[in-house]
């Protein structure tokens, strides 16, 4: 992509970003997790969201610029924003928003497939979606697992792009969140900032290492 046709899509990048964080508000302060004890903590990424979406959106679009199917990847790319705000603030992926970026996926992706006349894509997009979505509920189903349903459901969404890409993609989407979750579990451990018994969110890993290989693919 050229850096002329580069720039515009950064720009919406960091518009989406400057609202991302008030969108994440509005799903981290409802009065049941307060019953919960799930206060969401203070927001001081805010300022470094619209930073984020604009690299998260020139990165797809300089590694899909000649996919058709680039529109869908920034379109998921954004909920997928407002989720991992929300799930850094409150341990919680909301289900209307995953299934919002189930939606969009798996019908841009049926729309691009059909307009293209590729359909082995499409059923590559599902195989991957099946494929994420039973691993990490088996992960889930492990004694002791501390992965949420709500990750598993957020797998196979992320899935379907992955599976769009190919086997090598869907692999790299599979392997990728868990090294980085694991990565930064270990460096808060030694700098003491958390205990062994404390839950902390793997949503964000799930999206960027999806992010990630969709740039290494």
């Amino acid at each position: 992509m050229s850096a002329a046709a580069l720039v515009p899509v950064a720009l919406v990048g960091a518009l989406v970003g400057l609202v991302v964080p008030s969108l994440a508000r509005r799903f981290t302060t409802p009065p049941e997790l307060t019953r919960a004890g799930l206060e969401p903590r203070p927001g001081g990424w805010a300022w470094l969201s619209p930073v984020v979406a604009a690299v998260v959106f020139a990165g797809l679009a300089v590694a899909r610029g000649d996919d058709p199917a680039l529109p869908v990847f920034l379109a998921v790319a954004a909920v997928g924003l407002v989720l991992a705000g929300i799930d850094l603030a409150c341990l919680r992926l909301p289900d209307p928003l995953v299934l919002a970026a189930g939606l969009l996926a798996l019908g841009g992706l049926t729309g691009t497939a059909l307009l293209a006349g590729t359909p082995g894509r499409l059923l590559g997009a599902l195989a991957g979606a099946a494929v994420a979505g039973a691993a990490h509920l088996l992960l889930a189903l492990l004694p002791g697992s501390r992965l949420g349903f709500g990750d598993v459901k957020l797998a196979a969404v992320l899935g379907l792009p992955l599976g769009w890409l190919g086997r090598d993609a869907l692999l790299a989407g599979l392997l990728l969140p868990h090294l980085l979750h694991g990565g930064v579990v270990l460096g808060l451990l030694a700098a003491r900032r958390v205990r062994r018994d404390t839950l902390l969110p793997l949503g964000p890993a799930l999206l960027a290492g999806a992010w990630l290989a969709v740039l290494l693919g």
